[in-house]
């Protein structure tokens, strides 16, 4: 197999790796395994289980729609699910069905983090979405791993952790949320899936791909919003609610960072905004509002990298986006514990913002040559 190979899949059963490698002409060699697993699992969900679905610290709409979508296929299959997020989530995900029933850490109360070990402890499954490190979930983390349930990983990030039983990870798939469609399609459940379930997961679907405006949009991705719309998602009014509704705040922050923050390096074809803890509290910036600034840098004229910085106060968040074929991902890896995909990952530092920055500046000029030459 050699240098060709383009894809890797890896199933796990039951804590025994299989690893699987294959180019995509050989994938028939290998579905027979698959589907033995795929049947595993599909009869462990045949009768009712407790179940716990778990994803990623500040959940995006795919790690929030992946999660309420599979949540609400299961209940339907008479399913005891609960939802638990290691944070908030932006207020402009609340109109998802399910959304007030989330169990969401918070530094105000411990009794969320209560009732979520108490949860995983009880769990005969755990569905861990968008998100392929038990990091990811900060405190939560450590309940997984120890919890005696079977552990499902749904996901499309590069770099695995393989803390799993059962995995169904494909960096190819631009959104978790498509993945979730894709399991609840292979287990012959389709029919299974009403409006509420495809608003969720179109949802999700769609802010990955950027409005199937990203690289990662293919027909495919165009198929399956076809087939959620057809399942009783409403496309308009979806992008309505994640796009087109927003706080005054939010509005405020936007101007100001693109008036006053963004700095435009044309020798590196790279854009930056910074953002302290006083900024973020003067425009009294709540979860998710931050969402989306990092790709105003990308719309500057021949910027390939665009890079957002800014104060939580116990690290500083970056969120770094791409053009072509210049890789975040590693950026964020070898520099600022991050990860995540090519064209879109993130990162910390526990430096102070100024630092961060400073930081960042000085290792730009080591991709000066890959990102002048990038396409």
């Amino acid at each position: 197999m050699g240098a060709k190979i383009s894809k890797e899949v890896r199933f796990r059963k039951f804590g025994a790796r299989l690893a699987l490698i294959f180019p995509f002409g050989q994938i028939s060699a290998f579905l027979q395994p698959l589907m033995k697993n795929l049947e595993d699992l599909k009869a462990l969900l045949s009768s009712p289980k407790k179940v716990a679905i778990v994803t990623h610290f500040k959940p995006d709409a795919d790690a929030l729609g992946s999660s309420l979508g599979l949540a609400g296929f299961l209940r339907r299959k008479g399913h005891q699910v609960t939802v638990i997020t290691p944070s908030d989530f932006p207020e402009f995900l609340s109109w998802m069905p399910g959304s007030e029933s989330v169990i969401a850490l918070s530094k105000k109360s411990k009794e969320p983090e209560t009732k979520s070990a108490a949860h995983f402890a009880a769990a005969d499954i755990i569905f861990c979405l968008d998100f392929s490190s038990l990091g990811r979930i900060n405190e939560l983390g450590a309940m997984v791993r120890n919890s005696p349930a079977i552990k499902v990983m749904i996901d499309h990030h590069l770099e695995p952790e393989h803390f799993a039983d059962y995995e169904k990870w494909d960096i190819r798939d631009a959104s978790t949320a498509q993945l979730v469609y894709d399991f609840i399609v292979s287990l012959g459940e389709k029919q299974m899936i009403d409006a509420s379930t495809a608003s969720c997961l179109y949802a999700g679907l769609m802010t990955d791909t950027g409005g199937f405006r990203h690289n990662n949009t293919t027909a495919r991705e165009f198929r399956v919003a076809e087939e959620l719309t057809s399942l009783g998602a409403n496309p308009s009014e979806v992008a309505r609610l994640v796009y087109d509704v927003n706080s005054l705040g939010r509005l405020r922050l936007t101007g100001y960072v693109l008036n006053h923050k963004l700095t435009v390096l044309p020798e590196y074809r790279t854009a930056y905004m910074t953002l302290s803890q006083d900024e973020l509290r003067k425009f009294d910036v709540q979860t998710g509002d931050t969402e989306g600034l990092v790709n105003y840098g990308l719309s500057v004229k021949d910027v390939q990298l665009s890079v957002l910085m800014y104060d939580r106060g116990e690290e500083i968040k970056i969120s770094f986006r791409s053009l072509g074929s210049f890789s975040v991902n590693d950026m964020a890896r070898a520099h600022f514990e991050g990860g995540g995909h090519r064209n879109a990952s993130g990162g910390s530092s526990k430096l102070s913002l100024d630092q961060t920055l400073e930081r960042f500046l000085n290792i730009l000029p080591h991709y000066k040559e890959k990102l002048i030459n990038n396409s």
